[in-house]
């Protein structure tokens, strides 16, 4: 089952909890930028900017594989990345794209060559995150949402 955001909970939250926050855009690499964005002004408005070097990151990871693998199987439907907090405070990131497949992994880091760009975001993913995985499509539908979730 997939895990879903909700309102930031008390002990973390702000004077009022916020909302969960949702960006939708073009499968298109300058967007990995307004991805990260959108994660650093939840962890601001929920005031736990400690988790956002490495969500940063981790959110540049999969919100790049996600429109990697639309360009690559021609999908232009919009990737959405969800930010929110679930019940025992941590962070949770999620990214839908509408690419067929599954995301793929080396099973470890010396299985990619040294000189390749790709096939490492998914090992840093499993190495940094509190926990993370795959959610498969709905019935009738495409592609997958990727997510991993931060804990302070």
């Amino acid at each position: 089952m997939c895990p879903s955001v909700t309102a930031t909970p008390s002990a973390v939250a702000p004077a009022a909890p916020t909302a969960p926050t949702t960006l939708v855009f073009p499968p298109a690499p300058g967007w990995v930028r307004a991805a990260r964005e959108a994660v650093r002004t939840a962890l601001v408005v929920a005031r736990r900017e400690e988790l956002a070097p490495m969500a940063l990151l981790l959110t540049s990871e999969i919100v790049t594989n996600a429109v990697n693998a639309c360009r690559l199987k021609g999908c232009s439907t919009p990737v959405t990345v969800s930010v929110g907090w679930l019940s025992d405070g941590a962070l949770l990131v999620l990214v839908y794209d509408d690419a067929p497949g599954g995301p793929t992994a080396a099973d470890d880091a010396r299985a990619v060559l040294e000189h390749e760009e790709c096939g490492r975001g998914l090992l840093l993913v499993r190495a940094c995150a509190d926990g993370w995985g795959v959610c498969p499509p709905r019935p009738g539908l495409m592609g997958k949402a990727v997510w991993f979730r931060l804990v302070s």
